[in-house]
């Protein structure tokens, strides 16, 4: 036996939203006892299920699904902690003689796992406040024209106005002294304890999928027995703890929702903002999976496509 033979093999299913994900692995479950390990940043939350398009009750009925309703929207899921999750998970699903199927479109997630976590500085809330207070003086801009002078390549890939992101990179060169492309470059691969087949649903056609996330977001409008998207928002705002700074009421969808609900926006233009803001996340994530030469493309739109999913799990050999 071979060393690949036996190390486990877990099986990615990416791609962008409404490329098909859940149908394809719950397409794989019917055929190969497994177990949906979710790689989705929105699905952690509890009470977040209709903006986030969380699978049904059928369908997570249908096979065990893993790492779906486990946070409650005031607190953060970060990439080690997934990381650390998954790499249990995996452990447990192999152990009890089933695939684990890696599904989702969190692209750091999946980026976080392959290539192992970065030796940053934690987050220091009072360097964070500090960097608030300059970036309400100064405003998102003007801190990251500063970020452009001491770390030249971090800032070339962010917005101006990607506070987020621009207040951790300042707030890295802070605490270490250093910038954060440099300590990045510097990090070692850590191998993982099983091989990964890595399956990117893509679609041939973006227009198809744009069209796909405007009807799907129509629907989140929609009344339905569980309520709508706006409802699911109220229900949220009536706890009285969040806020639009938390990482899961920022999601696509919930800000849209949340600003209409503050009197912001009207409808119309929620609705317009959703779609666009959907589709923007779309495309970020066709980038960072074209920054993954090793994975595998299925066209999302042929109609063979799941035929080709579980053909390509086929051809590793390691499925009886």
């Amino acid at each position: 036996m071979t060393e690949s033979q036996q190390r486990p093999l877990a099986v990615s299913i990416m791609g962008p939203t409404a490329s098909g994900k859940t149908a394809a692995a719950l397409a794989i479950a019917r055929r190969i006892p497994s177990e949906i390990i979710s790689v989705d940043s929105a699905l952690v939350y509890r009470g977040m299920d209709i903006g986030t398009a969380k699978p049904t009750r059928d369908e997570l009925a249908a096979a065990p699904h893993h790492l779906i309703d486990i946070l409650d929207p005031l607190d953060a899921y970060s990439v080690a902690q997934f990381r650390t999750d998954t790499l249990r998970l995996v452990d447990d699903i192999v152990a009890r003689g089933k695939l684990p199927l890696l599904v989702g479109g969190t692209m750091l997630y999946f980026k976080g796992l392959a290539d192992g976590l970065d030796d940053l500085p934690a987050a220091d809330p009072a360097v964070r406040a500090a960097l608030d207070d300059e970036a309400a003086r100064d405003g998102w801009p003007a801190m990251h024209a500063r970020l452009a002078q001491l770390d030249p390549p971090t800032a070339a890939r962010l917005k101006p106005n990607d506070a987020q992101r621009i207040q951790r990179a300042l707030e890295i060169i802070t605490l270490s002294g250093r910038p954060m492309s440099a300590l990045l470059a510097q990090k070692e691969k850590t191998a993982l304890p099983f091989d990964v087949l890595p399956l990117a649903l893509e679609p041939s056609d973006r227009s198809v999928l744009h069209e796909r996330i405007a009807v799907r977001f129509d629907k989140m409008l929609a009344d339905s027995p569980d309520g709508n998207l706006i409802t699911e928002v109220e229900s949220l705002r009536k706890r009285g703890d969040l806020h639009l700074g938390l990482p899961s009421i920022r999601c696509v969808g919930y800000r849209q929702a949340w600003e209409y609900l503050d009197g912001t926006i009207d409808y119309a233009t929620m609705r317009e903002t959703g779609i666009i803001a959907t589709r923007q996340l779309c495309k970020r994530q066709l980038t960072w999976l074209r920054s993954m030469p090793e994975r595998q493309v299925i066209d999302c739109l042929r109609p063979d496509a799941l035929d080709r999913v579980l053909e390509a799990i086929r051809r590793t050999g390691r499925i009886a």
